[in-house]
């Protein structure tokens, strides 16, 4: 009897071509879908988008307090910039303001990720503990914070100096002053904005390592990778999305910091001394063309800072 051939398998087409050979059409987007975006774009251009071209707009007018009592504006074009950074004190505030940014952001992330960790290790009591104390940190309002952490540094009832007098015998500590000098006065500032922050990336980092498989953890471990190797090469890669996103907001934040930086000036650090980008910006209140180009210049350094984070990201979501 003649054995018949089977048939040939069915091959697959290829992604995007139809059964017969022919290309499938994409189908256009549904206009339902962006319709659904419009109830959450409108309040996002009227809050953001307004004020942000506002600011450019004015940024290249000679704007000040008569054009708010209807004196017209005088365009200018680019002598609003060109006089902001041809200032040496211009730069030396976005270069203190850079280093302050990523010091903390550095900061910030080592502690947290540590605390995460420790977290994620320790027994139930403990681990609620720390809960509790990251929210109380976390929920209490910036002002308050830098209320507190103000007296704490004061110079002649703060429990910091007595700390450092009495029990260490440091006596040439007992009346310093903190906000005198830059270095301390940004040494008290970065306690304050790091102890603040510190909170949001135990959560968020937490939350990331909760979804490590314990199986794969354990495997590891079977195979003879130590603790630290079990951290670096296997923990890390699978929360780098989350460490990314949160180094990213860490750096936008610490970058725009300005309650903390105002009141400690107020409280009487030398104000031309220890300005930020922020505290600079709002000493330009009364320019308000020259306080807008500041801001812009403010916004495409953030941008300059961040895109960093936002192409990895992006290259990871095409991985």
């Amino acid at each position: 009897m003649p054995v018949v051939p089977a048939p040939p398998a069915p091959v697959a087409p290829a992604p995007g071509v139809a059964p017969g050979g022919r290309r499938r059409r994409r189908r256009p987007a549904n206009l339902r879908v962006y319709l659904l975006l419009v109830p959450a774009a409108i309040p996002v251009l009227v809050g953001l988008g307004y004020p942000l071209a506002r600011q450019f707009v004015i940024s290249f007018q000679e704007y000040g307090l008569a054009q708010q009592f209807g004196r017209p504006a005088e365009w200018v074009g680019l002598d609003n910039y060109v006089a902001l950074l041809t200032d040496p004190y211009v730069w030396g505030v976005i270069a203190r303001s850079v280093a302050f940014c990523l010091v903390n952001a550095a900061l910030t992330m080592a502690l947290g990720i540590a605390l995460a960790v420790l977290m994620r290790s320790v027994g139930r009591a403990a681990r609620l503990t720390l809960q509790v104390g990251m929210l109380l940190a976390w929920g209490t309002p910036v002002l308050a914070t830098t209320t507190v952490w103000q007296w704490l540094f004061d110079s002649q009832y703060g429990v910091i100096n007595w700390l450092l007098a009495e029990p260490l015998g440091l006596t040439g500590m007992r009346y310093h002053s903190w906000l005198i000098e830059p270095a301390s006065f940004y040494l008290v500032a970065t306690v304050i904005v790091v102890w603040m922050s510190v909170p949001f990336v135990v959560f968020t980092v937490y939350a990331g390592l909760l979804q490590v498989p314990g199986e794969t953890m354990e495997a590891a471990q079977l195979d003879g990778a130590s603790s630290r190797q079990r951290f670096w090469l296997i923990t890390v890669p699978m929360i780098k999305p989350v460490l990314f996103v949160v180094a990213l907001l860490q750096v936008i934040w610490d970058l725009r910091v300005f309650t903390q930086i105002h009141v400690l000036q107020r409280a009487g650090a030398p104000t031309r001394d220890t300005h930020l980008l922020g505290t600079y910006i709002y000493s330009l209140a009364k320019e308000f063309s020259m306080a807008g180009a500041m801001a812009t210049i403010m916004l495409v350094l953030t941008l300059a800072l961040t895109w960093f984070y936002i192409r990895r990201m992006l290259r990871e979501e095409e991985m």
